[in-house]
């Protein structure tokens, strides 16, 4: 933090920014001032389409041409106006004084050039360097960013690299010119906690290595109370508030930023509740055993030209345990510790090597054809990403309606009016079923998908990271919405997810897995309040908590490889730990 006699580095004033013109006219941001101080970390936050993100791109002209109109406003820095500058002289920045980590790491790093090409290319274009200097550059960033082998890194396209380790090179790659200004969107969304405690301790480091000012857009109040030194709250365009830190999560002063902060889940505060909240006055509890799973197993074996290799990667090693009707088993762990295989693989979506599963007593894998697809209507899932996982060319009537149709559930008025009411009983209006997926928010995506899992009536559904691509308050929404159904039908979630405060406020029961194998598996309050295992224990310790005045302690350090990983063994009643 700098003092208040310093010149800001960065001073945006009156920005507003619309797309398209006349009666379409919509305006994205309007009248938005904030100054940026140097060696400051500036946190924007709101809700999606409250103007975050657009009113950064558009400070390195990455607005779509043509549909975007910056109408008025400047944003001064180095003593120029970013918003007047010509492509050329944006250019000479963008890469250089000022650059981005963007969201999603795999969308932005091109996936047919190395990574190396693509680590060097600016230091080539801005700082001028041979090809054997950026390449000594980029390896030294990469090995600052955390990567191991960073020769074997360079030679490495994006789809062989982790979400995690991507990211890094992202990092790697803004870090690499020394710039003034960093503008980070989302950084963090779509990681475990581990990994995303990895990531803000590496850019908290590098910003005091390089001096470098952070802009950080994000919905995750936890990052913001650990990263920020100041805050600019927005909501539909426009800032509603600022303030410091401390000031915002203490003392806020506007509805919307108190509200925003009411539905930050934090873990630890159902810490003394049996059971996941109620959220209707109901009875419900969980029933007699509807799944059960033991010894599945799975390795992906990398294909030869005519037949599969040796070896392979060991998605799932001997992982079993029961759910019973109006229950939620959490799956939680890292990024490829297998809980969307396990997931997956309970829906049959994969063959696994070995292993039962059995639904309401029926061995699934025995199941083949016409028995598979009406053992099918038993269960359903609800995916990360519902944009990607629902037909864009489909009306959101015709979507929800297709698996009744396929399962011959019903037709003709019947079909429509039950279609309707599914609508109704997530939330949505009747209305909504004559538009097509890219007409709803992200929220109405989810309930969308909810309702489509909810139509042929299943007793299971698999519920894959549901909430993690969501804002705080829509989560909430979401997560209440899977309470109440639950509750009043009688469901039953295995909820895979990377938040350990969701997970508080959901589960019944909650199974951690690494590298394939369960590793501690018991009642909610027994694994997150008594964790056994040292993994368990570095999950915990990493989730960051929202509150300014509380600082996150170091990450333990795991020796992988000496880790506990044979057979559960019970400490407690219904607890039990890998040895």
């Amino acid at each position: 933090m700098t003092s208040d006699t310093d010149a800001p580095l960065l001073s945006v004033n009156g920005l507003t920014i619309s797309f398209g013109k006349g009666r379409n006219r919509n305006v994205a941001v309007q009248d938005l001032s904030y100054d940026l101080n140097p060696g400051e970390t500036l946190a924007i936050v709101g809700e999606s389409g409250s103007g975050k993100s657009v009113s950064s791109m558009a400070l390195l002209g990455l607005l779509p041409p043509g549909s975007a109109n910056v109408e008025t406003g400047t944003a001064t820095f180095d003593g120029r106006d970013l918003l007047t500058l010509t492509d050329e002289q944006l250019r000479g920045i963008r890469g250089d004084r000022v650059t981005m980590i963007f969201q999603e790491p795999m969308t932005s790093l091109t996936p047919v050039l190395r990574i190396g090409q693509q680590l060097t290319e600016a230091l080539i274009e801005h700082k001028g360097m041979s090809r054997s200097e950026a390449a000594a550059r980029g390896r030294a960033m990469l090995t600052l960013v955390g990567l191991d082998k960073p020769d074997r890194r360079m030679r490495q396209f994006p789809h062989e690299l982790s979400g995690g380790m991507r990211q890094r090179v992202m990092i790697a790659m803004a870090m690499a010119s020394d710039p003034a200004i960093l503008l980070a969107d989302e950084p963090t969304t779509a990681l475990d906690v581990t990994v995303q405690a990895q990531i803000l301790d590496l850019m908290r480091d590098l910003k005091t290595r390089f001096g470098t000012s952070i802009i950080l857009i994000t919905h995750d109040m936890g990052v913001v109370a650990e990263m920020a030194d100041r805050v600019v709250v927005m909501r539909k365009g426009r800032k509603i508030e600022e303030g410091t830190v401390r000031e915002i999560f203490e003392a806020p002063q506007h509805d919307y930023t108190k509200a925003l902060l009411a539905a930050v889940p934090r873990l630890g505060a159902h810490a003394a509740a049996a059971e996941p909240r109620q959220v209707v006055d109901s009875p419900a509890r969980p029933g007699d055993r509807l799944l059960h799973t033991y010894g599945m197993s799975k390795t992906f074996r990398e294909r030869g030209l005519f037949a599969a290799k040796a070896g392979g990667t060991a998605a799932m090693q001997d992982v079993g345990f029961d759910l019973a009707a109006g229950e939620t088993l959490a799956l939680v762990g890292e990024s490829g510790s297998g809980k969307s295989t396990t997931g997956r693989a309970v829906l049959r979506l994969l063959d696994l090597d070995e292993g039962v599963i059995e639904i309401g007593g029926t061995d699934m894998r025995k199941l083949s054809g016409k028995a598979v697809r009406k053992a099918r209507r038993e269960m359903q899932m609800i995916f990360q990403d519902p944009f990607a996982s629902l037909n864009s060319r489909l009306s959101a009537g015709r979507l929800v309606a297709e698996p009744m149709v396929i399962h011959g559930l019903a037709s003709g008025k019947d079909l429509q009016d039950r279609t309707e009411q599914l609508f109704l009983r997530v939330g949505l209006e009747a209305d909504h079923m004559r538009r097509f997926p890219h007409e709803f928010s992200g929220g109405q995506r989810q309930r969308l998908s909810i309702a489509r899992a909810l139509s042929v009536n299943p007793k299971l559904i698999v519920a894959d990271e549901p909430t993690s691509a969501l804002d705080v308050s829509v989560q909430a929404q979401v997560l209440e919405l899977m309470l109440e159904l639950q509750q009043s039908l009688g469901l039953a979630y295995l909820f895979i997810s990377h938040d350990m405060a969701v997970v508080e406020e959901v589960a019944h029961r909650v199974a951690v897995m690494r590298r394939g194998r369960i590793v501690e598996i018991g009642p909610r309050q027994a694994v997150l309040n008594d964790p056994r295992h040292a993994y368990t224990k570095a999950l915990l310790a990493a989730v960051p908590v929202p509150d300014p005045t509380r600082t996150r302690g170091a990450l333990p350090s795991l020796d992988a490889d000496q880790l506990p990983m044979g057979p559960l063994t019970e400490i407690a009643p219904q607890h039990m730990v890998a040895s």
